[in-house]
């Protein structure tokens, strides 16, 4: 092509965001300017006082920008949004959720772009969420012409809300092994900063504080196991609104000697080095970073089937997978994992080498430009016949 494609990624998120960002601002960074003009914009709530993405963008060399809005329903996000727009001349608007993927496909009916989306999942647990903005998501993306779905389970989630299962593809998330590897001899360091001996043997997670996360399920598998005598600790990264009512569970029993709640954290592939196993206990998910990184870092893995997670982490051959909602069933995988050193040992090894192919952020990024390069070149061929009538 004489000029890169010219991507507009759109999304609205409050406070820190989470493993969409990570994908989103990484895809940015690493695009070849030469063939991908990729600008990130997101749309910030005046009243969010913990926003966080700007601080993030701001270290990375890629173009950001945002638009404010005073409330939910700011009418003046159209007209900044329209202007970026031409002003930089975009050819894609891709969204990430349910706004921004409205409205991409509403900017697309009256500026000349191509609007698409990636299905991350609905996981919120609002009543107007589940009923009212989800629902709504998934008939604005069986409209769109391409849609990237993050699980298999997302994908047949569109398809049975009437999308055309040829529009969507799925492309599990991937990870920069490159930045996320295990450098064993910082262990110690790191494991003595949080007041852990050589002998504890560390039970980790990561994730935001709320329901789906099902971090209550973990503590409560943790008591149960502590009774058996073991030097076990359990660390959990991680803000939101269940922080408050999780720290309660822990005092109600007893662990405050072996449970850290560490709010929010930017070192987690240091929290990693202090880790002897980590817990996905999650009721959904939809491509889960955590458990990427964890499987990047060579932290031996227990996760629950749930979203994209086996899809990514294999049964018995990267990770241990079990079924959610029960602490008895993370009780007796956790046990197990902890006597079976060698089985951990190989099933880590086998998921380092799963995300340094399979699940690269390289190969993710491959298969996300084939999308942007064939709905860019249908744009211009639909321009093209217009144009073809329109002299007739």
């Amino acid at each position: 092509m004489s000029r890169p494609i010219r991507v507009l990624e759109l999304r609205s998120v409050r406070g820190t965001g989470g493993g969409p960002e990570k994908t989103i601002l990484l895809g940015a960074e690493r695009s070849d300017p030469d063939r991908f003009a990729v600008t990130v914009c997101y749309i910030r709530d005046d009243r969010d006082e913990v926003f966080g993405i700007d601080r993030k963008a701001g270290a990375l060399p890629i173009d950001y920008v945002e638009v404010r809005e005073r409330h939910s329903f700011d009418p003046g996000v159209w007209k900044q949004l329209r202007q970026i727009i031409r002003d930089k001349r975009i050819d894609i608007v891709h969204g990430h959720e349910y706004k921004t993927d409205l409205l991409a496909w509403l900017l697309a009916r009256v500026e000349p772009v191509a609007p698409m989306a990636t299905a991350h999942g609905w996981t919120g647990h609002s009543s107007r969420e589940r009923w009212v903005y989800y629902p709504a998501d998934k008939k604005v993306l069986s409209w769109m012409p391409r849609v990237v779905a993050v699980s298999s389970d997302i994908k047949n989630e569109l398809v049975r809300f009437g999308a055309n299962a040829e529009r969507i593809t799925t492309i599990l998330n991937g990870i920069d092994h490159r930045r996320f590897r295990r450098e064993p001899e910082r262990a110690p360091a790191i494991r003595a900063a949080l007041g852990l001996t050589p002998d504890d043997f560390v039970i980790g997670s990561v994730g935001r504080a709320e329901p789906q996360k099902r971090f209550d399920l973990l503590i409560e598998a943790f008591a149960q196991l502590r009774t058996a005598g073991r030097r076990l600790r359990l660390l959990i990264a991680g803000d939101g609104s269940l922080r408050e009512a999780l720290a309660a569970q822990v005092a109600r029993l007893g662990l405050q000697d072996a449970v850290m709640l560490l709010g929010h954290r930017t070192d987690v592939a240091d929290l990693h080095h202090a880790m002897d196993l980590f817990v996905q206990s999650s009721d959904y998910e939809g491509t889960p970073n955590a458990v990427l990184e964890a499987m990047a870092l060579e932290t031996p893995l227990v996760a629950t089937d749930v979203g994209g997670t086996a899809e990514v982490a294999r049964s018995g051959q990267d990770a241990v997978i079990v079924a959610p909602g029960s602490a008895d069933v993370l009780v007796r995988a956790i046990d197990g994992a902890v006597v079976d050193t060698n089985g951990l040992r190989v099933r880590a090894a086998s998921a380092r080498r799963r995300v340094e192919t399979v699940l690269s952020f390289d190969a993710r990024m491959d298969a996300l430009e084939r999308i942007y390069t064939e709905l860019f070149e249908a744009q211009q061929q639909q321009g093209r016949t217009a144009a073809a009538v329109a002299r007739t």
